[in-house]
């Protein structure tokens, strides 16, 4: 997995590029993810369209950074799930827990 990081205005918009499994996507997005809070960025959007699959490792990161970025009384937002990603979330109940949206314009907007 790779993720590219851009901003849009206030938002920092993490661009998740592959598969996100045990040992290998969820350690790039901690640490992706630490950069970002470290430099004081508190509004964060996940772009997961480029992500074919999550194990449950990569799910359980996910869920991490979020409660992470709450801690710092940031927000962190998801947009462009895939439909397998969305059934899982929608299976495990995260959908309750995370605001998603379909759009990025959207996404950015709602913060």
């Amino acid at each position: 997995m790779n993720i590219v990081e851009r901003q849009v205005g206030e938002v920092t918009i993490l661009d998740l590029h592959g598969k996100m499994l045990i040992g290998d996507g969820d350690d790039v997005l901690r640490e992706a993810l630490t950069k970002v809070l470290d430099a004081g960025k508190t509004k964060i959007l996940l772009n997961l369209g480029d992500v074919p699959y999550v194990d449950s490792a990569g799910l359980g990161e996910i869920v991490r950074s979020y409660t992470t970025v709450t801690k710092k009384n940031g927000k962190l937002k998801l947009v462009n799930l895939t439909a397998k990603l969305k059934d899982l979330m929608f299976i495990t109940k995260l959908l309750t827990v995370f605001e998603t949206y379909e759009s990025e314009d959207e996404a950015v907007k709602s913060f």
